[in-house]
């Protein structure tokens, strides 16, 4: 039997090789069959999940919420020392803008469909007295293209996935300016599991677990970007994760 394998498609570009080298490692030492899934946007990821036949999943937090409250997915894993903070960046261009409180009603801003940076972008932007509904919202398929159009002068902030801000070329970062960065800490990736195949999730979680220990493993984790590997993770664990989402969102 062949596992489908998905991985959320909000990692820097160059990371995206990485991947298939853990997606080899895996196989190799857990002796299952993984095909990689990497669909290139939110959509294709929506699609692909809503034809059932996703078994395991590198999932975002707020997807990983949704699909373990709602379908039962079983969380077994998330990365270390690795939590999902996020960066408001305007232009290094814009004079007037300086701090969150800068931006006004009626702000135009870039994002992609990574729900859990918008939630948290939401809370960071209360002291602006900004909500949901005096945003002009600005979709975009990737966090490069949310920062062409901050740098463009098109929009007049992005929301960014941190790890995805820091990763941009220094060039396109001499052109924006950091306005704030979360600091939660507790809310980040999970690795998550299909009911279907609970018997499995041991074996590849020890496999998972593993990639760290052996001679060039810390070239791949490096490459996927997840430089400390994986640590497990409980259904505790995802539940406060989950609670504290929803708390985000009161």
């Amino acid at each position: 039997m062949t596992l489908n394998f998905l991985v959320a498609p909000d990692f820097p570009p160059q990371n995206f090789a990485g991947w298939h080298m853990f997606n080899t490692v895996l196989q190799k030492r857990s002796g299952l069959r993984l095909h990689l899934l990497m669909p290139q946007n939110a959509t294709e990821q929506s699609e692909q999940l809503a034809s059932g036949a996703v078994d395991v999943l590198y999932a975002n937090p707020f997807d990983a919420a949704e699909l373990i409250r709602d379908q039962g997915f079983i969380p077994f894993a998330r990365p270390v020392n690795r939590s999902n903070e996020m960066v408001i960046a305007t232009s290094a261009k814009a004079d007037q803008v300086n701090t969150v409180e800068d931006l006004k009603s009626g702000v135009q801003i870039a994002l992609t469909a990574n729900h859990d940076v918008k939630l948290i972008g939401l809370r960071l932007l209360e002291p602006a007295d900004v909500t949901e509904q005096d945003v002009q919202w600005e979709l975009v398929d990737s966090y490069q293209a949310a920062a062409r159009l901050v740098i463009q002068g098109k929009v007049d902030a992005g929301f960014f996935l941190a790890t995805a801000y820091h990763s941009l070329s220094k060039l396109t970062k001499s052109q924006l300016k950091p306005l704030i960065e979360s600091s939660l800490k507790n809310i980040s990736h999970v690795l998550i599991a299909h009911p279907r195949v609970a018997n499995d999730i041991a074996v590849i979680k020890t496999a998972m677990l593993g990639v760290g220990a052996q001679a060039g493993d810390a070239d791949v984790l490096q490459a996927m970007g997840l430089d400390e590997g994986l640590e497990g993770m409980e259904q505790e664990d995802a539940e406060f994760m989950i609670d504290l989402m929803d708390t985000l969102r009161d």
